[in-house]
């Protein structure tokens, strides 16, 4: 029988492996996937900044303490945002995007809201302890 906590660990190396490749979505990664290549990977790296947060997520649930949790919890929350805001807001920064000025605020907008929630989290998480 497989234990728990051995299963969360190989999930979350596979999240975690799936993330970098996706983030990095260069030509050699595409070709290895077999999978087809696009000229904006804009998607793809934003889920695998997600990918990346959930493989985070996973391990600290392996390796939370012994605190008792039911679900993803604050600490994952916080994995999952942070990568995930992040990861756009890098992607806004350094990429060639071709968006509207509408699209440049609805998505530095939700930047700010990633960002601002996985900080109030953390607060929350730090001030619970």
């Amino acid at each position: 029988m497989i234990n728990k906590n051995r299963l969360l660990i190989a999930d979350g190396i596979i999240n975690l492996l799936l993330g970098v490749l996706l983030l990095t979505f260069l030509s050699p990664v595409v070709n290895f996937l077999g999978v087809p290549f696009i000229q904006n990977s804009f998607y793809a790296r934003i889920l695998g900044g997600v990918l990346l947060g959930i493989g985070i997520a996973l391990l600290i649930e392996v390796f939370h303490n012994g605190e008792s949790t039911t679900g993803l919890g604050l600490r994952g929350a916080i994995a999952i945002n942070i990568c995930g805001g992040l990861t756009l807001a890098a992607l806004l920064i350094w990429s060639d995007l071709s968006i509207s000025i509408r699209g440049d605020i609805i998505l530095w907008g939700l930047v700010c809201i990633l960002v601002g929630i996985s900080l109030l989290e953390l607060f929350m998480y730090r001030k619970s302890k």
